[in-house]
């Protein structure tokens, strides 16, 4: 595998395009009036609220883009043709010369240069600019990279919503044995004969 495809660009690395957010090219104006129309309408207030509505945001965001994954996997396909057309090896080939059969190069390095040139000007023309950014992503943009990252929230919000029940279990034992609660319960309870 080459070292490129391992490779988190740094807008997916820094949260720009965290939690099922964004992904390259779509809209992050687009993504925050999004935002701040479901906050709107769910009146999310408080932190903890926040981060639910930030969860549930990126969840809706990425059911209405989920086309963007099918375009990622048409991009990568499309290049990786423009590239075996050309038969340029790729930029980082030295460092995964052992996935490779070990033939012996005969083309000089400003042939393989020129090489790598066309064909991203080739892959740049036939798919946009914005298009050879989800090439840039790698995994990130794929179904399984998708499932994966859904699997683990899920996992998360279920460890999450464990431990908000047992914050209100702990608060109902402690609201039954506060001050309070002991003086409305003596006050109901039958005197002993």
């Amino acid at each position: 595998m080459s070292k490129r495809k391992n490779q988190i660009p740094s807008a997916l690395r820094h949260g720009v395009y965290s939690n099922l957010g964004l992904l390259p090219g779509e809209d992050p104006a687009e993504f925050e009036k999004f935002r701040r129309k479901i906050f709107a309408e769910f009146n999310i207030n408080g932190c903890s609220e926040e981060a639910i509505g930030d969860n549930t945001v990126g969840l809706m965001w990425r059911r209405q883009h989920l086309t963007t994954y099918g375009l990622a996997k048409h991009v990568r396909e499309k290049h990786h043709r423009i590239y075996a057309k050309l038969n340029p090896p790729t930029k980082d080939w030295l460092a995964t010369l052992s996935d490779y059969v070990q033939e012996k190069e005969t083309r000089s390095p400003e042939e393989l240069d020129a090489l790598r040139k066309q064909a991203d000007e080739e892959a740049k023309t036939e798919l946009g600019a914005a298009a050879l950014e989800l090439i840039e992503a790698g995994d990130v943009v794929t179904i399984d990279y998708l499932l994966n990252e859904l699997s683990i929230i899920e996992r998360l919000d279920q460890m999450i919503d464990h431990c908000l029940k047992q914050l209100a279990h702990v608060r109902g034992v402690k609201s039954l044995s506060s001050p309070a609660a002991a003086t409305f319960t003596t006050r109901r309870l039958p005197k002993a004969a």
